[in-house]
């Protein structure tokens, strides 16, 4: 590991890996970065995009990949008012961890056939 933190004996809040996985974890969290990672969307786009997630669980993802500094949410001022998520800085820091994990998990599916 690079530092002491790789090295606990338990999971611990500050570990670097616990940070990354707490971050995709939960369901469809990985598949709404996904999506973000094409840019910003709506609401609207998101739930066209991902059509069997439920409207309300696509807001309780937002919020928690908000809560955790990964998304931000933008309001424009217009009538109807619309709503604009992107991935913030954190969030883009991402990207390297879902195409290892997208690797890794084909890698494992294939070792199974």
């Amino acid at each position: 590991m690079p530092d002491q933190r790789g090295t606990t004996r338990r999971p611990e809040p500050d570990c670097p890996v616990e940070v990354a996985l707490a971050a995709v974890s939960g369901r469809w969290a990985t598949l709404v970065l996904r999506e973000l990672m094409h840019g910003p969307r709506s609401f609207g786009r998101l739930q066209a995009a991902l059509p069997d997630l439920s409207a309300k669980v696509l807001s309780e993802r937002l919020a928690a990949l908000t809560r955790q500094g990964l998304v931000e949410r933008e309001r424009s001022r217009t009538f109807p008012p619309s709503t604009c998520y992107r991935l913030t800085r954190a969030g883009t820091e991402l990207r390297p961890l879902l195409v290892e994990l997208y690797r890794t998990g084909d890698a494992l599916l294939r070792e199974r056939a």
